[in-house]
């Protein structure tokens, strides 16, 4: 099954500590390229995405989005006091009042300058988090889904092409005697107007000369086999956009041989004819995980 590299997916979901969306887009792309917006205190997850993204996508340029609705009565940040800590400086200043003979009292706005006196006590997050990771796994699918009913689209319309292709192959095919016997008897007509008589042979030799020169049916054959093996390839299960891209090149090739040989107004427009079609599978290939 081929996939397309374009797709959309966005996915919510409603929990007790809040509401958590994600939104992919992905575009074509050479390779896997992954595009981040997370909220600040998703950041620590930026690997675990990745990899999880990795799990279901091969290629393409992803953009994913993740928005998080804290629960209105859930539970936020806050400042604690450490009190082991505020019981020891309150503890040395009393002994360090009791040598220096004063009862003056522990000065509160210094004391809580003291590194680690007021911590912030953060929610838990994994709950959170695990949530978002699931989530995510499940936006995944979705867009690969949706890339996988667009690449069936794009299968049938590569597959309308190479039945095109074989179309003009038979039909260049069935063109040649006719193409060949005219060449011949042209050039038979040419000799003929020569005043000057040929070497014995030289005839044959010239028009096997001719007739080798405008032979065309090895890329016709090429032709017909890269055909069966882009039928074969857009069945694989694996990803093949290189693949057929691939493909496209050997197409062009052997189409830039058939026009560059053609001496008949019939296998030239023919030879236009395919690079249309394989222009336009080559369109729909780019587009291919």
């Amino acid at each position: 099954m081929i996939r397309s590299m374009t797709g959309f997916a966005g996915v919510e979901r409603q929990y007790e500590f809040g509401r958590l969306s994600w939104e992919m887009r992905s575009v074509n792309h050479r390779y896997l390229e992954f595009s981040l917006h997370l909220p600040e205190e998703f950041r620590p997850l930026e690997a675990d995405i990745r990899q999880c993204l990795g799990q279901h996508l091969s290629r393409g340029k992803i953009d994913a989005s993740l928005r998080f609705f804290a629960a209105p009565d859930a539970a936020g940040s806050g400042l604690e006091l450490n009190r082991a800590l505020a019981g020891e400086l309150l503890s040395v200043h009393t002994e360090l009042a009791g040598l220096a003979s004063t009862d003056q009292q522990a000065d509160i706005n210094q004391l809580l300058r003291w590194p680690g006196l007021i911590e912030e006590k953060r929610p838990d997050l994994a709950p959170v988090n695990t949530a978002a990771m699931e989530l995510l796994a499940e936006a995944a699918k979705e867009l690969r889904a949706g890339r996988g009913r667009e690449g069936e689209q794009m299968s049938r319309a590569i597959s309308e092409r190479l039945a095109g292709i074989s179309k003009l192959t038979a039909r260049v095919r069935s063109w040649l005697p006719e193409i060949r016997a005219a060449l011949k008897k042209r050039t038979l007509e040419r000799i003929a107007d020569l005043k000057q008589p040929l070497e014995p042979g030289r005839i044959e030799q010239e028009v096997a000369f001719l007739a080798q020169k405008i032979d065309v049916d090895e890329e016709l054959d090429r032709l017909d086999a890269h055909v069966e093996e882009a039928y074969r390839v857009l069945d694989l299960t694996e990803p093949v956009g290189r693949r057929l891209d691939f493909l496209m090149q050997e197409f062009n090739r052997e189409s830039n041989t058939l026009s560059s040989k053609s001496v008949d107004p019939r296998t030239t427009q023919a030879a236009v004819d395919l690079k249309v079609l394989i222009e336009q599978m080559r369109e729909q290939v780019q587009n291919l995980e």
